[in-house]
């Protein structure tokens, strides 16, 4: 009897999610929300060449559920076991049951949308809880600035993520550029290329530019000095010195090794480069929110100027303290009220050609699934007014928000060129920071507008149309411009990013070449 009641008191703290966990070297995830199901999926697939892999789940709610839940929308586990333990993630005892001091990295999930008081109080217990010294800390926060102060408050250990702000920049960068979305989700998943920080001994001397043109397998995208400062495309004639790191996208980092320079490439080619001013855009938003003006803020930069921007949206499903501002930088705004029927999109769209179409998510005073609804309903009507004749309404590239990632695959549409961006994109930074916390700075600066971007540019900037040529001649001409080349885009073939630098293909119209640049 004794024994039989031992044996029941295990298997219902089993059901329970109150039993311990005694394995170490774990990814801990605490809190949820709709990213944990594309976080713990990227942490499978990074946890694919590791000998025990374990994803622990720590979550207030019933453990049978928070388990189904990740059965159903986990894809493929592969060889990763994935634990849930019910708890608060706030409480030390539930983090010291779920072993957070052999945990080799945290999670931590900002599931109150709009106020980051329960991240200070999880940072706090974590602390409390003994987790390891060495492990990295990658937190959602709201607000920027407060992630600023946790990242100074712990020395750098804990990396702040800010969902909305990199929504935000990834929605106006690829809304710019056709084929940027594919090219950022391919560098944050962990499927395909990935980037690296190699230590080369054989570059020690030479220049970025000669770096750039060194490597057969890897494309070069910046340095990481000896005393571990960041460099995204610096200047080419940097000297890369004994002990500075390379950094390289590479299928692996087997595969950055130095394959020597050719000589006639060696030197740069100069090219006059000036500031590009294009003829002045004007741009559609139908729906709004705060990540509207999130997402028009990070825009601006890229907007010609004079450029001008129409935002309808539903008035009653806005907050007023998050209606748009008259002006973003040398950019005018107007607002109409627009009540979302094909009648008046069809008005809005024949008074004007628009270069863009950004259809943006309710968030405010409308829950998750009827703002992705509406979101997805308003493409439908686009898309009919598209295909429909004698309208006098073009085709124009859309750009769509989904709240939940799920719903990401059924708003997509046929235009290939059409963009549908979700909380996908946070989760995937997350996962990527949580197993090399090194790439923060790398990815800060890439998706910051002010610094390097990623850039597709006209193939025609780089060799005549009809021409066959060598990927390396390429990657050795965009010098030139200041550039470091990451991979083209084929009009025919779609992304290919980090080709063989002796790869040879033949120039069409539409090519784009993509490329790490300042923004010019």
């Amino acid at each position: 009897g004794f024994i039989t009641n031992k044996i029941k008191d295990r298997l219902e703290k089993l059901r329970s999610g109150r039993a311990p966990i005694i394995e170490s070297g774990h990814t801990l995830v605490l809190g949820w929300s709709n990213r944990v199901f594309p976080i713990v999926q990227e942490l499978c697939v990074a946890n694919e060449n590791s000998k025990k892999p374990l994803v622990v789940v720590v979550a207030i709610g019933a453990q049978d559920k928070l388990e189904a839940e990740l059965a159903d929308r986990i894809e493929n586990k592969g060889k990763t076991r994935i634990l849930v333990r019910a708890g608060d993630p706030t409480n030390i005892l539930a983090l010291q049951r779920a072993n957070i001091a052999g945990a080799s990295s945290i999670i931590v999930l900002d599931s109150n949308n709009g106020s980051d008081s329960e991240i200070i109080s999880i940072v706090l217990a974590i602390k409390a809880a003994g987790a390891n010294p060495d492990a990295p800390i990658v937190a959602e926060v709201d607000d920027v600035s407060f992630g600023e102060a946790l990242n100074h408050a712990t020395d750098g250990r804990i990396i702040p993520v800010h969902s909305n702000a990199i929504i935000a920049r990834v929605t106006a960068q690829a809304s710019r550029q056709p084929g940027l979305a594919t090219v950022i989700l391919d560098l944050l998943d962990f499927d395909g290329d990935e980037i690296y920080f190699q230590d080369v001994p054989e570059i020690s001397g030479l220049t970025y530019s000669e770096a750039l043109i060194s490597f057969s397998a890897a494309s070069i995208i910046g340095i990481q000095t000896y005393a571990g400062r960041t460099f995204i495309n610096p200047a080419m004639a940097t000297k890369i010195n004994a002990g500075d790191k390379i950094i390289a996208i590479a299928s692996d980092d087997d595969q950055i090794v130095y394959s020597g320079l050719e000589e006639e490439l060696r030197k740069i080619k100069q090219i006059r480069s000036s500031k590009i001013s294009g003829k002045k855009e004007s741009l559609l938003f139908i729906g709004w929110s705060q990540m509207g003006d999130y997402v028009l803020s990070e825009l601006a930069p890229f907007l010609p100027k004079g450029s001008s921007v129409l935002i309808i949206a539903n008035p009653d499903l806005i907050d007023k303290a998050s209606m748009p501002k008259s002006r973003y930088g040398s950019i005018s705004v107007r607002f109409a009220a627009n009540y979302g029927t094909i009648s008046e999109l069809a008005e809005v769209a024949r008074k004007n050609k628009y270069d863009e179409i950004i259809v943006m998510a309710y968030r405010e005073k409308i829950t998750v699934v009827d703002a992705d609804a509406r979101t997805m309903l308003t493409m439908l009507l686009l898309n009919k007014l598209f295909d429909e004749d004698g309208n006098g309404i073009d085709r124009t590239r859309l750009v769509a928000e989904i709240l939940d990632s799920r719903r990401a695959e059924l708003a997509r549409v046929a235009n290939a060129d059409d963009l549908v961006v979700s909380d996908n994109l946070a989760a995937l930074l997350t996962a990527q920071l949580s197993s090399n916390p090194e790439l923060a700075p790398v990815f800060e600066d890439i998706f910051d507008a002010d610094g390097a971007t990623i850039n597709v540019n006209p193939i025609a900037n780089y060799a005549r149309i009809g021409d066959n040529v060598r990927y390396l001649d390429l990657v050795a001409h965009a010098r030139g411009f200041k550039e470091s080349v990451i991979g083209y885009r084929s009009a025919s073939l779609g992304v290919r990013l980090n080709p063989a630098k002796s790869e040879i293909f033949e120039v069409q119209e539409g090519d784009g070449l993509i490329v790490i640049s300042e923004l010019r």
